[in-house]
């Protein structure tokens, strides 16, 4: 529920809760707060010209506190309030923002974070330019040139976890590797 410092600096809202429009004087129910989800500020203004905020749950649950005359200035107490300019939160278009050189610190997730990001992705292009990829058929494969039924490669692939397993107790010189296969990466 909520706590409050000074009733005259209280409104009522329309689903019979309160809350304080004074700075800092308000502390919300966690669980309460899991419900306050889609809520509007206004900036508000009173006929002595004091300016404050509000949470509102709608539009129309402002005009039905305004209209039963129950939204209070939290300086003066008076009941006549109004609705205040209100600047948007827009952000600028990208252009605009490249023009003014303010760009956002965005990083360039193509290129390695780190020095081990670096050594898997060149561990991924030395294997790719050096091995076959058979995809979901590499147990099949393996075991087949382990065998002698096939001709002897250097190959890669996928396996499930059991048969990565299996292929290692049965003495298969197999490893797996640090990365996914290139279908499987977004």
């Amino acid at each position: 529920m909520m706590t409050m410092t000074d009733p005259a600096r209280v409104a009522r809202l329309a689903n019979g809760g309160t809350i304080d429009l004074g700075p800092g004087a308000i502390e919300k129910d966690p669980v309460q707060d899991a419900g306050d989800q889609g809520m509007i500020r206004y900036s508000l203004r009173c006929a002595a010209d004091h300016g404050f905020e509000s949470w509102f749950a709608s539009a129309d649950a402002f005009a039905a506190l305004l209209a039963a005359g129950q939204l209070d200035c939290p300086v003066c107490g008076a009941s006549e309030v109004r609705k205040d300019l209100m600047a948007p939160a827009v952000r600028p278009a990208r252009k605009a923002a490249t023009a003014t050189g303010d760009t956002d610190a965005r990083p360039d997730l193509s290129a390695p974070a780190s020095a081990l990001e670096a050594e898997i992705a060149a561990l991924r292009r030395q294997i790719e330019a050096n091995s076959d990829y058979v995809g979901v058929n590499f147990v099949t494969e393996a075991r087949r040139m382990h065998a002698g039924d096939a001709p002897s490669r250097a190959i890669h692939g996928e396996a499930k976890p059991e048969e990565a397993r299996q292929m290692i107790e049965d003495g298969l010189p197999v490893a797996p590797l640090p990365f996914l296969p290139a279908r499987k990466v977004n």
